[in-house]
């Protein structure tokens, strides 16, 4: 195994940690990490990434994205809540910095922004009957 797939392993399964961990911690982003560790794993080990789509934490944070740029509602308000809440803290503790505020509230309204329109919402029977369509085939 050359040194870049060793590394790409590395970095994929830190994703799954912090992703794990996000998934239960309100604070911690979960998507990013699993994103992560999905584009790692596909480009590092067919065997890992193969293990890590069939996993309920693929399943229900990142499946319905990767298949087709769409997500339930459930998921982009819990994405959204979390990137709300880590950037009011960090709103709040620039008090003295008005630039970091400007380019903070900027970099929010771009999030909001993008999961409104440029992600398709679907709805969550969607997503139940594309997974069951999956497992038929």
């Amino acid at each position: 195994m050359n040194l870049k797939k060793t590394i790409y392993i590395i970095i994929g399964c830190a994703g799954v940690v912090l992703g794990a961990i996000g998934a239960v911690v309100p604070l911690l982003p979960a998507f990013p990490f699993l994103l992560l560790a999905a584009f790692c794993f596909a480009k590092s080990s067919k065997k890992l990434h193969d293990w890590f789509v069939s996993t309920q934490l693929y399943k229900k944070n990142l499946e319905s994205y990767v298949q087709g740029k769409a997500m339930t509602v459930r998921v982009k308000l819990r994405i959204m809540t979390v990137i709300s809440l880590t950037m009011l803290i960090g709103f709040l503790m620039m008090s003295r910095v008005p630039i970091g505020r400007i380019i903070l509230g900027i970099v929010w309204l771009c999030h909001v922004m993008y999961f409104a329109f440029g992600i398709r919402t679907i709805k969550e029977e969607e997503e139940d009957l594309t997974r069951n369509l999956e497992f038929e085939d």
